[in-house]
Formats: C-alpha cells, sequence, structure tokens
C-alpha cells in the first residue's frame, strides 16, 4: 500500500509542474513590476500565454497520459504473471491451513493432482503441514519424496497486510480468500545430486579386519591330518563370501585376514545377518570345538587410515565381547552382529601372566594406588579390589578402595576390614574423599567394569592418566579412554578369577590373608551362582589357589544367609511370575524393607532358571528412581544382546540394565517388545 501511494504521487506532481512553475513565473513578473512597469507589463504578456498554453496541454492530454500509463501497469502486470506461471521453478502459494490457492505449470505438473491439493497440501506430501508452517522470516526448509524425485522444500511467510486482493485474483487466488498471510511453496528437485551422493557412497571402501578366535583351540581338537583340511574349509567359507560381494582379501597371518570392499554390499551383509559367521561355525570334519570368527569394520572414514583405525577398534571390541561377532564402527556409532556362542576358555595363563607383570610395574611406578569397581557395589567387585589392594600392600605402596554405598552382600565381607588392627582406617574412601586423592601420580585400577558411567566416581577417571581396568563383562562402545592396561576377558567367570590368577604371578612373597581369601572366594561363588554357571577348568583352578591361601567355604556360606524379610521378598516375586511367551520369565521384586533390592533381583533371576522351559528370567526392581533389570539364562539366550539394546550389557548368560524415566509396567513392555522384536528379526 505504502509502494502504491508513493507512486501516484509521484505521477501527481510530474503532472502538476508546469503549474507549479506558472505560479513561479507570476511570482517573477510582480517582483519584475516593482523594478520597471515597462519590462513587467512586457514579461506579463508572455506569462499569460505560458500559463494558457500550459492550462490546454494539462486538461487535454491529462486522460490520454493515464490511459496509456493504466495500459502499461496491465501489460508490465501480465508479463509478470506469465513469468511466474512458466517459471520453471515449481512455486505454489498455501494459506496458512495447507490448502494450495495458486501454483505454477511446473508446480502442478510436479504434483498431478491439483484437486487434493487445493484441500489440503499434505494430501500431496505428507511431511509438510501446517505446524511446521514458518512463523516469521525464517524459511522452513524439508527434504520430501514424491514418487521416484527427491525435493527440497523451501517455506516462505508472506505478509500481505491491508493489500487489494487485485493481485492475488490475478494469479487465480479466489477473492473471498483471507489473504492477510500466506505461505509461498519452492520445490527443488535433488533427485539427480541425491543419485551422484548414493552412487558416491557406495563406490567408498570399508576396510575390515577378520580373525579366527580359536585358531590353536579348534586345532587340537583334532587329529594331525584333517587339521590342513580344517583351515582349508574355512579359508574356502570366508573367501567365497567376500568373492559374492566383489571384495578384496589377504590373509595377514595364520588367523588374521585384511578385506576391503564397497559400501554398497554393507546391506547386503547386515541384511543376512552376517552369515558368514554361522557358515564357519558349521564346518565340522570332526573337530570338537566348532571355528568361530570376529569381524570388525571401519565405515564412513575421512580417509583409509582412519577407516583402518575404525576397523582396529571394532575388531578390538569384537575380541573383548568375546569373539564370534561382527562389530561395525560408524564414528562414534557401534553396531553389533553376532555373539550368539558361548565364549571360549584359553587353556593357556599366559596372557595373565603378562597382564600381572606389566601391573606390578605400573603399582611400583607410583606412590598411591586407588581402586574402584562399579556403582552399588557387588562381592565380585568388592572381592576383585581386595585382591588388587593386596598387590599394593606387597610393593610397599598407600592403597586405597572407593565405596560409596554398602550393600547388604558386601556388608558382612567388609566388616571383617574394618576395626581391623592389621587395616588401615582409612583403607575404605567415598568419592568425594577420593577425588581430593587422586592426581597425576596416583594408579586408579577399576575392577568389575568398564563403562565409566557405571563406576562408583566417573571424574577420576579424568584426575590421572595411569588407569588399569581388569574386568570379565563384555565391552561396549562406551570404554575407558588412555587406559594404560586393559585386561577383560568375556569368558572369565568373575573379576576375581582374573585378580585370583594375577596374584599368583606377582612374585615378592605375596600371601593372602584369610579374610582376602574368603572376600575373593566370595566372588566367584556368587557370579558363577555357586559354580553352576561360566565355570571353567581356570575356574576352579583359581577356586583352589584362594582354598589353599584359607578361604573357608563355611564361613563364607553363612555369611551370605537370607534374613526371613528377604526370604519372604523373594518368594513373593516368584510366585507372582509372569511367563511370556511360554518361554521367558518376567518378575517383579520388591524393594521396600530390603537393604539390597538388586542383589535380590539377580537372586529372583538365578532361581527362575530352575523352572523347567524357561529359557531367560527378567526381573524388574525399582531402587533410586530407576528401574533395574537382571538377566539370566543358562545356554539357550543370549540375554547380553537383549540387554544392550535396552542400554545395559553384561554375559550371553548374566546382563543388566537400568532404565530411567520409566514405570514397572512401561520398563516390562518394553522387554516385551524387545523380546518380539527380536524373534521376528532371527536375532533369537
Amino acid at each position: 500500500m505504502k509502494l502504491k501511494v508513493k507512486l501516484n504521487a509521484t505521477l501527481r506532481a510530474y503532472l502538476r509542474w508546469p503549474i507549479y512553475l506558472s505560479i513561479f513565473l507570476i511570482l517573477m513578473n510582480i517582483s519584475i513590476y516593482f523594478v520597471d512597469i515597462t519590462a513587467g507589463s512586457v514579461m506579463s504578456l508572455y506569462v499569460l500565454a505560458y500559463v494558457l498554453f500550459t492550462a490546454f496541454i494539462y486538461y487535454r492530454k491529462r486522460t490520454s497520459v493515464l490511459k496509456e500509463l493504466v495500459q502499461y501497469s496491465a501489460n508490465y502486470e501480465t508479463v509478470q504473471n506469465k513469468l511466474i506461471t512458466e517459471m520453471l521453478v515449481p512455486y505454489a502459494v498455501l494459506d496458512m491451513d495447507g490448502r494450495m490457492l495458486w501454483g505454477n505449470n511446473e508446480f502442478l505438473d510436479v504434483i498431478e493432482n491439483e484437486k487434493a491439493a487445493t484441500k489440503n497440501i499434505t494430501n500431496i506430501f505428507p511431511e509438510i503441514h501446517r505446524g511446521m508452517f514458518p512463523m516469521n522470516e525464517l524459511d522452513v526448509e524439508r527434504h520430501v519424496q514424491l514418487g521416484e524425485h527427491n525435493y527440497h522444500v523451501v517455506l516462505r511467510l508472506v505478509r500481505v497486510d491491508g493489500c487489494s486482493n487485485t493481485i492475488l485474483q490475478s494469479y487465480g487466488v479466489d477473492e473471498n480468500v483471507e489473504t492477510d498471510t500466506l505461505v509461498a511453496m519452492y520445490l527443488f528437485d535433488e533427485t539427480e545430486i541425491k543419485q551422484y551422493i548414493k552412487i558416491n557412497m557406495e563406490q567408498r571402501l570399508i576396510v575390515g579386519l577378520l580373525y579366527i578366535d580359536n585358531y590353536e583351540e579348534a586345532l587340537e581338537s583334532i587329529d594331525e591330518v584333517r587339521r590342513s583340511l580344517l583351515i582349508a574349509l574355512v579359508d574356502r567359507k570366508i573367501n567365497k563370501q567376500m568373492q559374492s560381494i566383489d571384495a578384496i582379501i589377504k590373509k595377514l597371518e595364520k588367523d588374521k585376514y585384511i578385506v576391503i570392499f564397497k559400501q554398497k554390499y554393507l546391506p547386503q551383509l547386515q541384511n543376512t545377518k552376517f552369515s558368514l559367521l554361522d557358515e564357519v561355525r558349521a564346518v565340522n570334519i570332526g573337530n570338537d570345538m566348532a571355528v568361530t570368527l570376529s569381524m570388525g569394520l571401519g565405515v564412513n572414514a575421512d580417509s583409509y587410515l582412519k577407516g583402518y583405525e575404525y576397523a582396529r577398534a571394532a575388531i578390538d571390541l569384537a575380541l573383548g565381547r568375546g569373539g564370534d561377532q561382527v562389530v561395525i564402527k560408524d564414528g562414534d556409532k557401534i553396531q553389533y552382529y553376532g555373539g550368539k556362542s558361548m565364549q571360549v576358555e584359553k587353556n593357556t595363563r599366559v596372557k595373565a601372566r603378562v597382564k600381572a607383570h606389566a601391573l606390578k610395574e605400573l603399582v611400583e611406578a607410583k606412590d598411591i594406588v586407588v581402586i574402584m569397581g562399579h556403582s552399588i557395589g557387588d562381592v565380585d567387585s568388592f572381592g576383585a579390589a581386595i585382591g588388587i589392594y593386596r598387590i599394593a600392600k606387597t610393593l610397599n605402596k598407600r592403597a586405597y578402595i572407593v565405596i560409596n554405598e554398602v550393600t547388604k552382600s558386601v556388608r558382612p565381607v567388609m566388616e571383617r576390614f574394618q576395626n581391623n588392627s592389621e587395616y588401615e582406617s582409612d583403607m575404605f574412601l567415598n568419592s568425594a574423599r577420593a577425588k581430593d586423592l587422586v592426581d597425576e601420580n596416583t594408579l586408579l585400577v577399576v575392577v568389575d567394569v568398564n563403562r565409566p558411567s557405571y563406576t562408583e566416581c566417573e571424574e577420576l577417571l579424568d584426575l590421572t592418566k595411569t588407569i588399569v581396568i581388569l574386568d570379565h563383562h563384555r565391552q561396549t562402545g562406551e570404554v575407558v579412554q588412555n587406559a594404560v592396561l586393559s585386561y577383560i576377558e568375556p569368558y572369565a567367570s568373575s573379576s576375581c578369577e582374573m585378580v585370583a590368577e594375577i596374584l599368583q604371578y606377582i612374585g615378592e612373597g605375596l600371601k593372602l590373608k584369610q579374610c582376602e581369601a574368603d572376600a575373593m572366594y566370595s566372588g566367584i561363588m556368587i557370579d558363577t551362582n555357586n559354580f553352576l554357571s561360566k565355570t571353567g577348568v581356570r575356574t576352579f583352578e583359581a577356586a583352589a589357589f584362594l582354598r589353599r591361601s584359607g578361604a573357608d567355604v563355611t564361613r563364607i556360606r553363612k555369611s551370605f544367609r537370607s534374613d526371613m524379610v528377604e526370604y519372604i521378598k523373594r518368594a513373593e516375586a516368584l510366585s507372582h511370575t509372569e511367563v511370556f511367551l511360554n518361554n521367558y520369565a518376567i518378575a517383579v521384586s520388591a524393594s521396600e524393607g530390603v537393604d539390597s533390592p538388586t542383589i535380590l533381583g539377580a537372586q529372583v533371576a538365578n532361581e527362575l532358571l530352575n523352572i523347567t522351559g524357561i529359557k531367560a528370567s527378567f526381573v524388574l526392581t525399582s531402587f533410586n528412581n530407576k528401574i533395574y533389570i537382571s538377566a539370566r539364562s543358562i545356554d539357550e539366550l543370549n540375554v547380553q544382546i537383549v540387554m544392550e539394546k535396552l542400554g545395559g550389557g553384561g554375559h550371553m548368560t548374566i546382563a543388566g540394565a537400568q532404565i530411567e524415566n520409566a514405570t514397572i509396567e512401561e520398563a516390562k513392555d518394553l522387554i516385551k517388545q524387545t523380546l518380539e522384536s527380536m524373534i521376528q528379526e532371527g536375532e533369537i
């Protein structure tokens, strides 16, 4: 409207300038009369002639001039309308309810169904709705697909407050439509660009590392004559799979390969759940032990070197999780496939000896040793910490154990160290005191956990650069950064078993005290459910070492007895168990009046496995504004994979997770949905 007023005033002034000049000449003529009357009279004649001629021209030609202006305006509007209508960029005008008011030819050709668009543009583009329309001058952009074409959509707010509808009507907008605020919609076809991007992504090379997990063990399980045949069959399976995806594969060592293939084949491998794992595992020519593979893939790296680093990190993670699986690392995103078989226990303890010597050197190089386990620590975490404490004291170093909350299961074991003249009064610290103590000259040993967020005090990991990890849980994408020594063995039954092996190689006359041996033996008993699960030859060897060091089974059993309240709570949880899909037991364990609700939940989960037909048990406990899930199985379901989908982790037969901002019923539904989804996708 402002533009229209300004234009009319300009034209009016332009057409009237002869009148203004006439007035100026009359005033000039009057002034000349004061100078000379004769001159003034002569000039008056000329001024009169000018005024008469100007008046004649103004009134005679005014109509024709205005007519020409109107004609010019009409022609300009017609040209503008034609340009917009025939513009190659698809363009449309929408009202604030999403109805298409007008669209140029290109836009109508794209949508094809004009009638549906006039009802609502959502009928054409489901992604575009009134809730996403711009409310200010900032454009809203979306990427949509229509048929086989991809479009970049730009929505722009257009305000036409107080403007006449004449112009809008000339573009076909209904005169009854409220047009104070409109939305201009532009479509930019990016189909070709998308195709080139897809082709470029598909042509990118993926670097992979493929390891045979149990090369030596598998060969030892078969007679010498057929060993070469076994390896040849495994090689053939691997090469055949790689040839099907046009991959380059090179054998680096007898049990290690490097693989390079195009990224377009990755979905093909993912859809088959990396069937190579099952094919190699099925190779059997009399070998007692099945051959298993691990594979690490680096995806979407900026360079080949970075891709190789991703692959190295992925294969390390796959091996740290027990092998027989594929790990794909895409930046910070990690995907897991496989991991369904039981981990194979290594018969050799060479690795334990090497780690023991490395740990001894680190302890000797520092003045203070601080040990911590996971939050809400259990007996295994406590026992392993005690074992490391004994190593530090044997090497004449000050040692401290970080414990914030003492659970009921830990309390009877811990009481034997408190108020004991053989141990310092400040042997146990909370997180606040530990943070004041830890510095660059401190060795921090983390036991029974490898996830920073699950430790007793995550801040301690940033206060020192010398960190040691000792754990038996499978690794996840969340890892402790820059650990100088990492000893993670998923096949081990417990952290106490690992520490017991290390103790035997420390030397220096190390000798466990009776209460220390009891604590470590207790950890093995709890994590193996009294030696019923995850026990191997080395588990019993570690237990034998602890028995020789003074561990008393009778004394340990007495300390683990439950009181009547907990026994009743456990019975209630068992009696109200729900069996889902005939094979999965889901129960709720009460936390009121129980000192260690999570421990009670784990006990209920173990009890449920004694029921015929139950493949896995899931026990939920509401505690500290979180839902704790204890998952257990014997060998028919990998509960670790189930718990990882809920943000947790653990072992194939023992796992857990923590869920925040949810009720017990919501957590139950989440477990059921996860199990159903895994069954549908063939993961179970």
